[in-house]
């Protein structure tokens, strides 16, 4: 098939002084640090980048917290201890309830704080560094857990709920972020992956602490959940505090020489490591020359300015997706299971199943990885899902006993299969579309809509499947079998293909306006000089080959 091969546009080589020996030096510099990790196979760049490796897993871990709580809480609403302390007797039965609006109120509290702490992270990192930021709101989140471990009332909850957030604002992109920064674009989606599946490891963690403490009569049945967040912040405190920063993040603020420094640190000692840390040093320096001319002042105004924008409503779908595409019922998985019809502690073991498919399907997904891009799977994730959540959906209609038991099987199937294509493949996407310069703008304000999509969901959500409210129950599948299908038509035209592509390269396609479906047939050579520009006019060189 036809397919087209790009170059650097003029107006990215605004930054270059072509004449210069010295900047002719760097690309070729850049060149050979591009086509030297190139070469590497997954298992050899995991041997020589397993330092970078470590240290991008390890930062990872703090998102088993944001997991842990979030899913915590929306666990509490059908938990019998949390519904005799706050709950509201319902006429019809007798049972005490958290109402919807109290649901509403006290998951959205932790996603209102999620979204201050977003735009914190975003100031933050670009101005200290990942590690400083790290930290800082790791020692925030040691004071700020002991609000809900001794709230008093719901009022009390939800702004412990709040201020936990921000921290958990803070981890979502800079864990991120972070992972995408430090390994070489054949590692990258499996870090940035493992970031979903710390999330999984937390909702497993909750999903096993709630089941574990049904039998505790009393508060300490829904406090020593809250309790079990101070395991983590010091352990993450001490060892980010050893970790090397992001090499781009250095070069972002001006500090060359700490990067080079970070560089050598990331990688295996061997003969060749200084001349492979300054190669690598120039891809960095190259790459953020490039984008220069489309990122003057990275502030967020820049986030929607030229290609940027595009980048940017990538990035804001790609996250809103992760809730609309059904992954909202599937967050409510306890109490939508004793809608279908299972009693509290039949939800409660499902849901530890439930929760499990987020590990193992993070694990067949990394073995989907060397052989998908990145769009096949994620669109893949989202039609099955479609007629998953069609199912459920007609199973709310159907008065036989046995539909409550088939809309569980299909709960763990969605969720098995949200978490092989979806879930993890969520985060090399956001990771690698945005420019060097704003990736964690872009990130915030993806994960910002996120989190107001979050609002919406649960506002929504709790109404449809409350007996005090809309009570639709199974059939509320149908509603996100609507949002679904919208995401996967978005996807279809719009989102782009990057699998195998350095930030560099990346950066050229969207300047040169590729279409999403042209992504993966477009070769580029983010290397070209100005005798090369000249010979091809600075335009678009047309070439044939079999796809």
């Amino acid at each position: 098939m036809a397919s087209n091969k790009v170059i650097p546009t003029e107006n990215e080589l605004k930054a270059f002084n072509l004449d210069d020996p010295q900047t002719i030096e760097l690309i070729q510099h850049a060149r050979d640090g591009h086509e030297a990790d190139a070469k590497l196979t997954l298992l050899e760049a995991v041997k020589k980048y397993k330092k970078a490796c470590f240290w991008a897993l390890f930062l990872s871990t703090s998102l088993i917290m944001e997991g842990y709580d979030l899913v915590i809480i929306t666990s509490f609403y059908g938990q019998t201890q949390f519904k005799e302390r706050f709950g509201t007797v319902d006429p019809a039965t007798g049972d005490k309830l958290i109402t919807a609006p109290w649901q509403s109120g006290l998951s959205n509290s932790s996603v209102v704080g999620q979204l201050a702490g977003l735009l914190i992270n975003a100031w933050a990192q670009d101005r200290f560094g990942n590690r400083p930021t790290m930290m800082a709101f790791m020692a925030w989140l040691l004071a700020a857990i002991f609000i809900p471990v001794f709230a008093p009332s719901l009022p009390v909850l939800a702004f412990g709920e709040a201020m936990c957030g921000i921290g958990w604002g803070v981890f979502q992109t800079l864990s991120t972020a972070y992972a995408c920064e430090v390994v070489p674009p054949i590692v990258r989606p499996y870090v940035t992956g493992y970031v979903c599946m710390c999330w999984g490891a937390g909702i497993l963690l909750s999903s096993g602490v709630v089941r574990a403490v049904a039998s505790i009569d009393g508060d300490w049945g829904w406090r020593l959940p809250f309790v079990i967040q101070w395991v983590w912040p010091l352990p993450i405190i001490i060892g980010t505090f050893f970790a090397p920063e992001s090499p781009w993040n250095s070069v972002r603020r001006g500090k060359e020489d700490e990067a080079r420094k970070n560089l050598k640190r990331l990688r295996e000692d061997t003969p060749d490591r200084d001349l492979e840390v300054e190669a690598a040093l120039a891809l960095i320096v190259h790459t953020m020359r490039l984008e220069d001319a489309e990122t003057e002042g990275s502030t967020f105004f820049d986030c929607f300015r030229g290609t940027n924008l595009r980048r940017t409503e990538i990035n804001c779908v790609v996250w809103a997706a992760q809730i609309l595409c059904g992954n909202a019922i599937l967050g409510y998985s306890v109490e939508f299971l004793e809608v279908a019809g299972f009693n509290e502690l039949q939800a409660f073991d499902l849901n530890i199943s439930l929760s499990a498919c987020y590990i193992v399907g993070g694990i067949i997904c990394w073995l989907l990885f060397p052989h998908f891009g990145r769009a096949t799977i994620y669109m893949s994730g989202l039609l099955f899902m479609f007629f998953c959540l069609l199912a459920i959906g007609g199973l709310g209609f159907s008065t036989n006993p046995n539909a409550n038991i088939a809309v569980g099987i299909l709960l763990v199937i969605s969720t098995l299969v949200n978490m092989i294509t979806i879930g993890p493949v969520c985060y090399p996407i956001v990771s690698e579309t945005p420019s060097g310069r704003l990736r964690y703008k872009t990130i915030v304000i993806g994960r910002f809509v996120y989190n107001l999509t979050g609002i919406f969901n649960n506002s929504v959500t709790p109404r449809m499947l409350s007996a005090l409210s809309w009570n639709w129950g199974a059939k509320s599948g149908l509603f996100y079998a609507g949002t679904n299908l919208l995401c996967l038509i978005w996807c279809w035209f719009r989102l782009p293909e990057t699998k195998d592509r350095t930030f560099g390269e990346i950066d050229i396609l969207f300047e040169n306006k590729v279409p999403a479906r042209k992504f993966k047939y477009t070769k580029v050579d983010q290397f070209a000089h100005q005798g090369e520009i000249n010979e091809k006019s600075g335009a678009v060189e047309h070439v044939d080959e079999v796809a």
